[in-house]
C-alpha cells in the first residue's frame, strides 16, 4: 500500500482520518457489476485515493482519531499563531482562539473567521495552521479560527454559540484588533463549512454583527445525506462515507439523523428561509458525499437572491486539496477560493 506522508496532508483533520483508518482497515474494491469510483477519480489524484482505505467514523475509532497531533505552522517571518481566551456565551465556558496576524499594524483591514473541520466530533484548531497563514499574509488580514468545542460530549449549539463568541469578540475589539467589521468573512472546510453556515444563518437572525461573506469549502450542511437521502455507489466513497456522516450528524444533534424536527438552526440545508445571508464561495468535489447537497443550498442561495458562486470539480473527493495539494486540479481549487475570499472583501 502507498504511504500517505503526513506531511503533504494540507488540511490535518484529513491527516487523523486518514491515519487512524490506516491503522483499522484496508482498502476494498468495488464489487463486480457496481460502478467504480476509481474509474471516476482524476488522473493526478488517483494513487492517493486508492491508498485510503474504507474507514467509518464511530465510537470506537473517535478516541485515535482525535489523538493525532496537529500540524507546525510556518515559520518566521510568515504570520505567527497566538492562542487568546475570550468570553463564551452567557453561561458557556471560555473560549480558546488562534489568531494570526497579517495586517502588518495596519487599520480597517479584513479578517476571516475560520472554522476547522472535523465531523462535528474531530479536529483541531491547529490542524492546518499554514494555510490559514497563508491567507493572513497575502491578504493583509487578522485571521482567527475558533477551538470550539466538540460533539458528541457537546452537542447542539454549544459549537454554534463557541463561533458566534469569536464573531462578537472580533466586532467588540475591532479598533485593537485592527480590522473593519464591515469586512469580517467566515468560512471552513467540511464540517466547518457546515458551522460556518450555522453561524451566517445565527448572525442574520440575531441581527447583531453583519457579515461580508462565508467561504464554505465541501460543507457538511444536511444530516439527511447518507440516511434518509442515500448517495449513490460512487459518491461518498474516500475518506468520509455515509457511515461517518451519520455518527457525526447524531453526535451534534443529538438524535437519528433526518429525524422530523432538528434544533431549530442546527442544518443549514433544512433552514427555510435563506434570504438574507451574505454572499456565498461554494466548492465540492464531484465525488465527495456532499455534493449534492452542497449544489442544492447553493441553487437555494441563489433562488433567495443571495450572490453565490458554485464550483463543482470532477474527479475529486473529500479532501482531495489537502491530500494532493500539488495536483494541478488542487492549486485550481484552492486559488478559486482565495480569489473568492479576495473579492468578498472586496480587494479584487
Amino acid at each position: 500500500m502507498t504511504e500517505i506522508n503526513r506531511r503533504d496532508l494540507g488540511l490535518g483533520l484529513l491527516g487523523t482520518i486518514a491515519a487512524s483508518s490506516l491503522l483499522t482497515s484496508s482498502s476494498v474494491a468495488a464489487p463486480a457489476g457496481t460502478t467504480d469510483p476509481f474509474a471516476l477519480v482524476d488522473p493526478e489524484l488517483l494513487a492517493t485515493a486508492k491508498a485510503l482505505p474504507q474507514n467509518t467514523i464511530s465510537k470506537v475509532t473517535l478516541p485515535m482519531m482525535r489523538a493525532r497531533p496537529g500540524m507546525p505552522p510556518k515559520p518566521a517571518p510568515a504570520p505567527q499563531p497566538v492562542m487568546k481566551t475570550i468570553s463564551g456565551a452567557k453561561g458557556a465556558p471560555d473560549v480558546s482562539v488562534m489568531v494570526i496576524d497579517g495586517t502588518g499594524g495596519q487599520k480597517g483591514c479584513p479578517a476571516y473567521l475560520h472554522m476547522h473541520g472535523g465531523g462535528f466530533v474531530g479536529g483541531r484548531v491547529d490542524g492546518n495552521p499554514a494555510s490559514l497563514q497563508d491567507i493572513a499574509a497575502t491578504c493583509g488580514a487578522l485571521v482567527v479560527s475558533v477551538d470550539y468545542r466538540l460533539a458528541p460530549e457537546t452537542a447542539f449549539p454549544g459549537a454554534l454559540e463557541d463561533n458566534y463568541a469569536a464573531l462578537k469578540w472580533m466586532n467588540l475589539n475591532a479598533d485593537g484588533l485592527g480590522i473593519d467589521p464591515k469586512r469580517i468573512a467566515i468560512g471552513g472546510e467540511s464540517a466547518g463549512g457546515g458551522h460556518a453556515a450555522m453561524l451566517a444563518i445565527a448572525a442574520r437572525d440575531r441581527g447583531e454583527y453583519a457579515l461580508a461573506f462565508q467561504l464554505l469549502i465541501y460543507p457538511m450542511l444536511d444530516d439527511r445525506t447518507g440516511s434518509t437521502k442515500p448517495a449513490p455507489e460512487h459518491i461518498g466513497h474516500f475518506l468520509w462515507n455515509s457511515g461517518s456522516n451519520r455518527f457525526g450528524w447524531e453526535s451534534l444533534l443529538g438524535m437519528a439523523p433526518g429525524s422530523a424536527n432538528p434544533p431549530a438552526g442546527s442544518v443549514p440545508a433544512r433552514v427555510k428561509d435563506l434570504s438574507g445571508l451574505p454572499p456565498a464561495f461554494i466548492s465540492v468535489g464531484a465525488l465527495d458525499l456532499f455534493v449534492d447537497e452542497d449544489v442544492d443550498y447553493a441553487r437555494r442561495l441563489i433562488a433567495a437572491g443571495v450572490p453565490t458562486e458554485l464550483l463543482v470539480v470532477p474527479g475529486a473527493y473529500h479532501g482531495f486539496n489537502g491530500l494532493v495539494p500539488k495536483a494541478a486540479v488542487s492549486v485550481r481549487f484552492n486559488a478559486q477560493a482565495l480569489n473568492a475570499l479576495k473579492r468578498g472583501w472586496g480587494l479584487s
